[in-house]
């Protein structure tokens, strides 16, 4: 496999994760598959990952400190002119958006995580289908398989066949 060139995203990832070393078994993978596809947040201890929450912190306000401080150079004259209650009040909806906003980064953060963690397990577990054309078609022979019973040793070969025989 030849070495492709880390993107920025993948740097933050893996600043920002544990990764760890075991394998994903099959069926937290095909859960987790499902539960990302229905827009779910998904264990991060099924697909093995965990947050390093300092790190998120800090990359996080080197993020908002590249954002504030040069709306901030550029702004200061016109609000140093403007009634102190209106800055009183803008700097109280821009620090309630600054708190907001970090539970929106790091659930973007972790669906990245996901689903590189998905796709990772998937090249494993499903070599020949690729996770863009078959996790859908994946994902309904499981539910099928989970309604019909099959057993977790038989649930690998019930999921190839079925991907075979369609």
């Amino acid at each position: 496999m030849p070495n492709r060139e880390k993107t920025i995203i993948d740097k933050v990832l893996d600043y920002l994760y544990i990764l760890s070393k075991q394998p994903i078994l099959l069926r937290d993978l095909l859960d987790a598959n499902r539960q990302y596809n229905e827009g779910m947040h998904v264990d991060p201890a099924r697909l093995g990952f965990r947050l390093k929450l300092g790190r998120a912190y800090f990359l996080y306000i080197l993020i908002v400190l590249a954002i504030i401080v040069p709306i901030s150079v550029i702004m200061h004259k016109p609000l140093a002119n403007i009634d102190p209650h209106i800055s009183i009040l803008g700097a109280m909806v821009i620090t309630a958006v600054i708190f907001i906003g970090f539970n929106f980064f790091r659930a973007r953060l972790r669906d990245e995580i996901t689903k590189r963690q998905i796709k990772k397990s998937w090249k494993l577990r499903f070599p020949y289908f690729s996770y863009e054309e078959y996790n859908k078609k994946i994902e309904e022979i499981y539910e099928q398989a989970i309604k019909e019973e099959i057993s977790k040793k038989d649930l690998e070969r019930y999921i190839l066949d079925n991907l075979v025989e369609d």
